[in-house]
């Protein structure tokens, strides 16, 4: 494989796991990237978001890239990955130190210092920092500070979020990726590889929240002044809604996930409220309870609102929630982006409309010739883009941005 010519991007995530590769077009040296490959097959190994059978999990990866490779004719070697999971998490923190040259001039090696002092804070023993990511650099008593180096100063102090992560889940995913053969270029959380496919830099530079409801979580990323100022996952996501239409109809998963994706909605629109209790009829062959007959289920539109609505607003109420948090509710001039699997539910955005008080709009994956205006690629998609950025190299391993601890460990494993 010609290093630098491909990314493969590899989202693995509770419901299914994504792959796909992309290349430069011949005879267009731009930026401009397009799809080689993409696979999709049902996952297995996961739960909520985290890896908990690392051996299912290399299983099915191995088997997806197998086919990627045999689709595209390259073999690959390494992957930009994603972690998801509600024990992923964000804390703010602060370091100062006195820098260090006579002349006062701030080097890299004082931010550098400054940042590794962010990490003195009092955590759980199973937890380790993923990243540092800095808001604001303080030069003596100039705040506001974003790129400290060269300046000139006697004291420096960093303010910044901590991304931090169960530190078993992590070895577990990155073990699982390993094991299958698969070298690590980089890890990143999905909230933000999603906002890195859908969100714009006009959107993050004027606040702006993406919700990417996945499977079996939902992830919320608050950007402002182009910077991360928030992040949060909650353990519920639209898998839970296929769960209560399957309660709700006394009906197979697998039939509510069905009727989910061909009659759900979260609202009426104006034009069908007067069919909102006309029955529909669907074959069933196993019968069930709600059925008017041995193999046909019955139920009407209103049904399916009055069950998936609650479980929608559920997960926007606790948007809003980590919204006040931060104080930003109902202050976010570009408004929520939704994006994941869960935003192509219908009516999903009229809903978050009204109960976030918010513009809101739909995210697809941006910049990359050939791929599916589908909110559930954000994630992969923002990979592979995560690539494209740090340069693409396909054949080694990249791990900056990670803490130092978790470096180690990825040493280790690597054979």
């Amino acid at each position: 494989m010609a290093r630098g010519n491909i990314v493969v991007g590899l989202d693995i995530g509770t419901h299914s796991i994504k792959a796909l590769v992309v290349q430069r077009p011949k005879g267009h040296p731009g930026k401009d990237w397009e799809v080689l490959s993409y696979a999709e097959i049902p996952s297995f190994g996961l739960r909520k978001g985290a890896v908990v059978s690392v051996e299912e999990t290399a299983k099915n990866v191995q088997m997806i890239m197998s086919g990627v490779e045999k689709d595209c004719n390259r073999k690959i070697s390494s992957v930009f990955v994603n972690i998801g999971g509600s024990h992923l998490y964000v804390t703010p923190s602060d370091g100062i130190i006195s820098v260090s040259r006579a002349d006062q001039r701030i080097s890299k090696e004082d931010v550098e210092r400054v940042l590794q002092a962010t990490k003195a804070i009092n955590m759980s023993r199973n937890d380790e920092v993923l990243d540092v990511i800095p808001r604001e650099y303080i030069v003596d008593d100039q705040k506001g500070i974003k790129q400290p180096e060269d300046l000139t100063g006697i004291r420096l102090e960093a303010k910044v979020l901590l991304l931090c992560v169960f530190s078993r889940y992590f070895i577990n995913l990155t073990q699982a990726v390993l094991n299958s053969k698969l070298q690590i270029n980089d890890v990143i959380p999905s909230p933000l590889a999603a906002a890195n496919a859908v969100l714009t830099p006009q959107q993050k530079e004027l606040g702006v929240a993406l919700v990417d409801m996945g499977a079996a979580t939902t992830s919320l990323a608050v950007f402002e002044e182009g910077e991360l100022i928030h992040l949060a996952v909650f353990p519920v996501g639209s898998a839970n809604i296929t769960n209560d239409i399957a309660i709700g109809l006394r009906t197979e998963v697998a039939i509510a996930e069905s009727i989910k994706k061909q009659h759900g909605t979260c609202m009426f629109a104006v034009s069908v409220k007067d069919q909102s209790r006309k029955k529909i009829e669907i074959f069933s062959a196993k019968g069930g309870s709600a059925s008017g007959g041995d193999n046909t289920l019955n139920f009407t539109k209103k049904n399916l609102v009055d069950i998936i609505e609650p479980r929608v607003s559920e997960i926007l109420d606790l948007v809003q929630k980590e919204l006040k948090k931060i104080n930003r509710q109902e202050l976010l001039p570009g408004g929520i982006v939704l994006t994941g699997g869960g935003a192509k539910m219908p009516k999903i955005k009229e809903l978050t409309k009204e109960t976030l008080k918010l513009a809101c709009e739909i995210g697809t994956p941006k910049g990359i010739i050939g791929l599916q205006d589908d909110p559930a690629l954000a994630t992969v998609a923002g990979l592979v883009m995560e690539g494209v950025d740090s340069g693409g190299d396909g054949g080694r391993v990249d791990i900056a941005g990670l803490g130092a601890k978790i470096k180690r460990w990825l040493k280790n494993f690597i054979p």
